[in-house]
């Protein structure tokens, strides 16, 4: 493994699954500077001039290969700006891995913000994995704001999956996707907050060629004092579908706002949006204390489904 300290490992298996160096293509950053990379036979990843950031390039018809860019961050009051471009070419199949995690004991506070923009060529699939985490006993905020940019050409296929569970005291996530014809997006948020956490999601989708398609589905929980938005608008512009939906569990004194908005500047969009807030059903709580289980029991084992 790398040389990092245990509280760093600890994070690094939160945001990214590491157990060890990763196969293929990585940068992991830590404290503000990369401490491992390696770039593949296909797969190119290069500092910008700047130092602001990364150049990932994917070589056309790369399949089944990975590029793993995880964050970790121990040092209290550290605050940094990344830019990270990703190319990828045409006819690809690749996993790309990301997230930040950081561990905050003191009483500054620590803030990331990533700025990743994909530019994902004609017929390529591509799957990215973003997690952020939070820990640590200081007074100090754990803050990421991250903005992912995604422009995708005719018949490219783009799965994301966005994932705050645990820590994160304040976020402001930004999400914009432009789709040629035939291309298709997925993206499926998962958020739980906590304390006095406030969370933003805004989703700008622009369908602009003929068949394009995107689906945003998040599922979320605010317990105690947190509060939540999700903004999620979708922009027919030619003969396209589009779906964005809210699914949300609310808790304790927790608030969330969701603005679920379609724009049809087409005949032939057809585009839907769905929300849902609400508390935990009486019924679920009592089916499992049947079973035996403490009401507190009960709630977790019902939130940990629903977010899966």
């Amino acid at each position: 493994m790398l040389t990092m300290d245990e509280i760093k490992k600890r994070l690094l298996l939160e945001v990214a699954g590491l157990h060890d160096i990763p196969e293929g293509a990585y940068n992991i950053r830590a404290d503000g500077k990369s401490v491992g990379r390696q770039s593949s036979a296909h797969i190119t990843i290069t500092p910008k001039e700047n130092g602001s950031g990364l150049e990932i390039d994917i070589l056309p018809g790369t399949k089944n290969e990975s590029v793993h860019i995880p964050v970790v961050m121990t040092e209290s009051g550290l605050k940094e700006v990344v830019y990270n471009d990703f190319r990828i070419g045409d006819d690809c199949d690749v996993l790309i891995v990301a997230g930040c995690g950081i561990d905050n004991c003191g009483n500054q506070d620590s803030q990331h913000d990533g700025i990743h923009r994909f530019f994902v060529g004609k017929n390529s699939r591509v799957k990215y994995v973003e997690k952020h985490y939070g820990s640590g006993t200081g007074a100090g905020k754990r803050i990421l704001n991250p903005v992912t940019e995604v422009y995708q050409e005719e018949n490219s296929s783009v799965e994301m999956e966005m994932v705050q569970i645990k820590g994160v005291d304040d976020t402001n996530r930004t999400t914009k996707a432009e789709l040629a014809a035939g291309a298709k997006l997925i993206v499926r948020e998962r958020l739980m907050t906590h304390g006095e956490q406030n969370a933003y999601s805004k989703y700008v989708v622009e369908l602009n060629g003929a068949g394009s398609s995107a689906d945003v589905v998040s599922r979320s929980v605010a317990r105690d004092n947190s509060y939540q938005t999700f903004d999620a608008k979708i922009a027919g512009n030619a003969p396209c579908s589009g779906h964005t939906e809210c699914d949300s569990i609310i808790m304790d004194n927790g608030r969330i706002l969701a603005i679920p908005s379609l724009e049809a500047n087409d005949l032939d969009a057809a585009l839907v949006h769905e929300a849902a807030i609400g508390k935990i059903a009486g019924e679920q709580i009592i089916k499992l204390l049947t079973l035996g289980m403490t009401e507190a029991e009960a709630e977790e084992k019902i939130i940990n489904g629903f977010l899966k």
